[in-house]
């Protein structure tokens, strides 16, 4: 690979809803707003995306209304991963079909499966549908952890081009360097992290914070890569307490909300996720306004 496939800040996009339902024009003007605010890639169907609570259908909508904002101007990565493989690779089929540039595939949550049952969960899908494929380590929800090892026996896949890391352990980047090499995509998923992250060897973060900040995510990662440090640190302190506040409940509560203070979509979630409680509200828009996002 001539280098990272992607890199710098990508937007783990948030699912509107409206009255129960999906409410696809704020979706859509989301996306391009995202893209308007210099977002490098778009992620619809993740965890942020309440993926989870989404039909088959709306899985499928939500990713192909996305695909036809984006047009070829970013990359549209969709999340099609599943805790059954056939899911996951009848999702990512569909994917492929509307034109998503690549595929997040989380690691399968809840079986539990051994290093092996990983190695040919991913493998399995990488023979099935012809897309690029990002692995999602994220072992506190999931509760497996896809080892290094067994991402370099997965790197050696042609269409498996990189990470998205939620681990937090920050040796990470060096030790999946060092046994893939330096063109293998590594993404973190901890907004916290992205200094630290960047400067252990990552190329970018598929970010919760872009949803209500993504200019100045983008600026920050734009700033690293120019090597002027104390741009990316001014923006980095701005940004921190957001990154905290929007993981003060489980997530997309808080980012919806937030969300929902810049009018970009209705404070909205389904169940078993609820609006998070008036405490937690104060922290959310105190860390907007300490960002310079709200007044």
């Amino acid at each position: 690979m001539p280098g990272p496939m992607f890199a710098g800040s990508l937007t783990a996009l948030l699912t509107p809803f409206k009255d129960g339902h999906l409410d696809e024009p704020a979706l859509q003007k989301f996306v391009q707003w995202q893209i308007d605010q210099g977002t490098k890639g778009v992620i619809p169907c993740g965890t942020t995306g309440e993926s989870p609570t989404l039909s088959h259908e709306e899985d499928m909508r939500v990713t192909s209304l996305t695909v036809e904002v984006a047009a070829g101007k970013v990359p549209v990565i969709a999340g099609t991963g599943s805790n059954s493989t056939e899911e996951a690779i009848s999702l990512s089929r569909h994917a492929k079909e509307a034109g998503a540039d690549a595929i997040l595939v989380v690691a399968p949550y809840y079986n539990k499966p051994t290093q092996e049952g990983l190695y040919q969960h991913f493998k399995a899908i990488h023979d099935a549908v012809d897309l690029p494929l990002v692995l999602y380590n994220i072992p506190g929800r999931s509760i497996v952890d896809i080892s290094v090892a067994t991402m370099a026996r997965l790197a050696a896949l042609p269409n498996i081009v990189g990470v998205k890391d939620a681990t937090g352990d920050l040796k990470r980047p060096a030790e999946t360097r060092l046994a893939i090499g330096p063109d293998f995509c590594q993404l973190t998923g901890e907004d916290p992290m992205v200094m630290p992250f960047l400067g252990a060897g990552g190329h970018g973060c598929i970010s919760v914070t872009s949803n209500v900040a993504p200019k100045l995510c983008a600026e920050l990662h734009e700033a690293w890569g120019k090597g002027d440090l104390e741009t990316a640190r001014q923006i980095n302190d701005r940004l921190y307490p957001l990154h905290h506040a929007l993981f003060a409940e489980s997530s997309p509560g808080p980012v919806k909300y937030a969300a929902s203070l810049l009018g970009l979509c209705q404070n909205e979630l389904r169940l078993p996720l609820v609006t998070i409680e008036p405490k937690t509200e104060k922290l959310v828009y105190s860390a907007m306004v300490h960002a310079g996002l709200i007044n």
